[in-house]
């Protein structure tokens, strides 16, 4: 393959932007050095760019073309070139982007064969030939290793909860995990507690409420609910299916109106007429009085297998 004809201040033309800003369309606006040295562009040429505002320096060696507005994509395609060949998303970055957390972290984490410090903004974890897997046309650390480093500095609840959407989604392979694990390595421990409790019923909460009261089920031994099934057409958040019995859990900020009140009893009608027990929990009750909720579930839960 023929090199392209290097650049000079004498010899600029517009093929040259044109062939970078295809480029760079194709990395979310951000190029690097390498990449410019390979279409041809001189360090003369680079500054000239710069000194024009066509280039705008996002790391070192790393460009945004055209403008330096910050973008998701473009924060994490500046890191992957920053961090070289080979890199990927990992941490809690690539657990984001894989979707199984929620909140997109405030660092961005790479691994990378490559030896890079740590920018602002940007943590960079030094492995030699790390595996990658592609998703959504970008690189991503084994999800096994993922999982290690978040257990680095995650609280262990968010490690079992992502444990549970890694599960749910098919993509945890617990065999590749407990093969990164090893005495003193960072997050091992945490990694390991998390998985003898690993419960997969997690992924089907949809609140902290709903973690907390499957918690509270787990921590006082009793059979484990359905999360978020569906019963007589109505979704409900608890449910034990043989007892006929069903919990729903009031947040801090819902059926406070006086439309979500008839709401809620004309669900509450509607189920108990299908042969239900129905009862509701607030967060308050829940988090603060847990032991009158445990009381009130099992003689629940008594009641309805006696009869």
């Amino acid at each position: 393959m023929t090199e392209p004809r290097r650049l000079t201040s004498e010899g600029w033309t517009a093929n040259a932007k044109v062939r970078v800003s295809q480029l760079a369309a194709r990395q979310s606006g951000r190029v690097s050095r390498a990449q410019l040295e390979r279409l041809g562009v001189s360090n003369a040429g680079l500054a000239r760019w710069l000194r024009e505002g066509y280039l705008y320096r996002v790391h070192p060696r790393v460009y945004a073309v055209g403008h330096c507005a910050p973008t998701t994509e473009g924060d994490l395609a500046a890191a992957l070139l920053y961090a070289g060949p080979g890199a990927a998303l990992g941490g809690a970055t690539a657990l984001w982007w894989l979707d199984l957390i929620d909140r997109q972290p405030r660092t961005i984490d790479v691994i990378t064969p490559n030896r890079r410090v740590w920018r602002p903004g940007l943590r960079v974890d030094d492995r030699k030939d790390p595996n990658r897997t592609w998703h959504r046309g970008v690189p991503v650390a084994p999800v096994a290793l993922a999982l290690l480093e978040y257990a680095v500095s995650a609280p262990h609840d968010r490690v079992r909860r992502v444990l549970a959407e890694a599960d749910y989604r098919h993509l945890l392979d617990v065999d590749a995990v407990y093969a990164l694990l090893g005495r003193g390595r960072p997050g091992s421990a945490k990694l390991r507690a998390a998985l003898t409790r690993h419960q997969p019923r997690l992924a089907l909460t949809r609140s902290v409420l709903e973690e907390h009261f499957l918690a509270l089920c787990e921590s006082a031994r009793l059979p484990l609910p359905e999360c978020n099934s569906v019963v007589e057409g109505l979704t409900v958040d608890m449910l034990w299916r043989a007892p006929r019995l069903i919990v729903e859990l009031d947040g801090h900020d819902a059926h406070d109106t006086r439309a979500q009140i008839e709401r809620d009893r004309r669900r509450e009608l509607r189920l108990r007429a299908a042969g239900f027990v129905v009862l509701r929990y607030t967060w308050d009750q829940v988090t603060r009085e847990p032991e009158l909720v445990l009381a009130d579930l099992r003689l629940a839960l008594a009641r309805a297998r006696s009869q």
